[in-house]
């Protein structure tokens, strides 16, 4: 029998001891390689775009020759006005891709020893971060698989059973209930968008989907506009999961992750962030054949490269003072 991937020695080739081992110039050495991979971690100004700048040691610090702008090698990313330690966010980034499933920002809290509004934040950043980049995807090719399911919305059950109802009907189900809609390469890249019905997710979904493709889909009545565009193969789950080379297997095995993700490690997903849970799974799925050190270093390129976030910067200052 086949070894699975999380199993093999290609899995760990940088595990979360070696991070925690590091000191804290090695991982700055190590953000600056990978925000300036460009020029081999050698800084450059990002307004100007000069190279050579000099450094302002007592902060670690660059300053631009040519337009005399002051930036850091977190200036302009996520991790911008960080108080962490590189080695500290070094090591967050590592435990949080290690999570096959997602990381609750509870244990990420004790792990780091920090608190757990720190800990909330700073996996939101990495996340959206994630997503953002898995939203880009465009022109799906070859064999797309295309696929729904809802989310969120938890219904508490009343406490007396003959109060209770059938929260799996949509009069008793919560508003806050999102559906993720996910297309999918058939051994490539996955895009997921996040709606109120499939329906409203067919129009986005067609403009990704590339000319010539073959699309694989449920017999939902939401996807009979892709036999318009699309040479589109139908499988009914009441009668076969596949048929004839026809099914959804694929999307539906990544349901399976981000169920268990909401379930499991989350307990709740809010439908607010559900777009965000989402895009960070679908980037988990692409990059599951990957080693955690080449995971390390993906999520630390992503995070660099992110612009400043709008949703969490100042985030619990913000709900702090619109409670005054």
């Amino acid at each position: 029998m086949m070894q699975h991937f999380l199993l093999s020695p290609k899995a760990r080739d940088l595990p979360v001891s070696r991070v925690a081992r590091m000191g804290e110039e090695e991982s700055y050495a190590l953000f600056c390689q990978i925000r300036w991979q460009e020029t081999d971690g050698q800084p450059f100004c990002p307004r100007c775009g000069a190279l050579e700048p000099y450094a302002i040691t007592t902060r670690r610090k660059y300053k631009c020759r040519g337009c005399y702008h002051q930036f850091s090698v977190t200036s302009g990313t996520i991790f911008a006005s960080r108080k962490l330690a590189f080695r500290d966010i070094l090591l967050a980034l590592a435990i949080f891709v290690n999570g096959a499933k997602g990381v609750p920002a509870l244990q990420l809290s004790r792990e780091l020893g920090v608190q757990y509004k720190t800990a909330f934040v700073l996996a939101h950043k990495i996340r959206e971060a994630m997503a953002d980049y898995q939203a880009e995807i465009s022109d799906l090719k070859g064999e797309v698989e295309v696929d729904g399911a809802y989310f969120g919305g938890h219904v508490r059950p009343n406490n007396r059973r003959l109060h209770r109802v059938d929260r799996r009907r949509k009069e008793n189900k919560s508003s806050k209930r999102r559906v993720v809609v996910v297309g999918r390469e058939r051994r490539g890249r996955t895009f997921v968008v996040v709606k109120a019905r499939e329906a409203d997710a067919v129009d986005t979904l067609r403009n990704r989907i590339e000319d010539g493709s073959v699309v694989f889909a449920d017999e939902a009545a939401a996807w009979d506009d892709f036999h318009i565009e699309f040479d589109t193969r139908r499988i009914n789950h009441n009668e076969a999961y596949s048929a004839d080379g026809a099914c959804t297997n694929s999307a539906e095995s990544f349901f399976s992750r981000l169920r268990r993700a909401e379930v499991g490690v989350h307990h709740h997903i809010s439908g607010k962030y559900l777009a965000a849970y989402a895009g960070e799974m679908a980037w988990r799925e692409d990059n599951r054949r990957a080693g955690n050190g080449a995971q390390l270093r993906g999520a630390t390129s992503l995070a660099l490269a992110h612009g400043v976030s709008r949703t969490w910067k100042g985030y619990w200052q913000r709900k702090a003072s619109s409670e005054r």
